[in-house]
């Protein structure tokens, strides 16, 4: 008999899955927006709207060697983070009070956001480096929470 997953690794597990529709070339990033046990909004790492991917133009971060976790402005990507919180507004979902479950740490950018939309909660299963991120969570009060766990083919979320 398998371990029935916590409810933290049954939501990351499902941003994983999320993420599989990224677009981008680099990370695979999924977001899960949850609050009382219930999922608000999803999103995932890609173009804007009715724009071409970068799986089907390349990236320009890559041409122009930029290294991960900067020049956040130049990534063609809307971050899943990002994604899963206009898809909350699109919508009308309140997501003040809920918690969002990432696959990668999100980016200062991304923490901004999650800080203004007054999301509470951050649990996430892959360090990305920008520390600055972790800086702005600290200092506004949202928890901030790292889970390594292997996902079930099992590969690590974690690196």
């Amino acid at each position: 008999m398998t371990e029935r997953p916590s409810l933290d690794e049954y939501f990351l597990e499902i941003a994983f899955v999320v993420g599989k529709r990224a677009t981008c070339l680099r990370n695979n990033v999924g977001a899960v927006v949850v609050r009382d046990k219930r999922i608000l909004s999803t999103g995932y790492n890609g173009a804007p709207s009715g724009m071409e991917h970068c799986l089907e133009i390349g990236c320009i971060r890559d041409l122009e060697k930029i290294p991960s976790g900067t020049r956040h402005e130049k990534c063609r990507a809307v971050h899943a983070e990002q994604n899963a919180i206009i898809q909350a507004a699109i919508h009308g979902v309140s997501i003040s009070g809920a918690t969002i479950y990432c696959t990668h740490q999100p980016c200062v950018l991304c923490a901004k956001i999650i800080i203004n939309s007054n999301i509470k909660r951050v649990v996430y299963a892959t360090p990305y480096p920008d520390k600055d991120s972790l800086n702005f969570f600290e200092e506004a009060g949202v928890e901030v929470e790292y889970i390594l766990f292997e996902l079930k083919n099992g590969t690590s979320g974690g690196s």
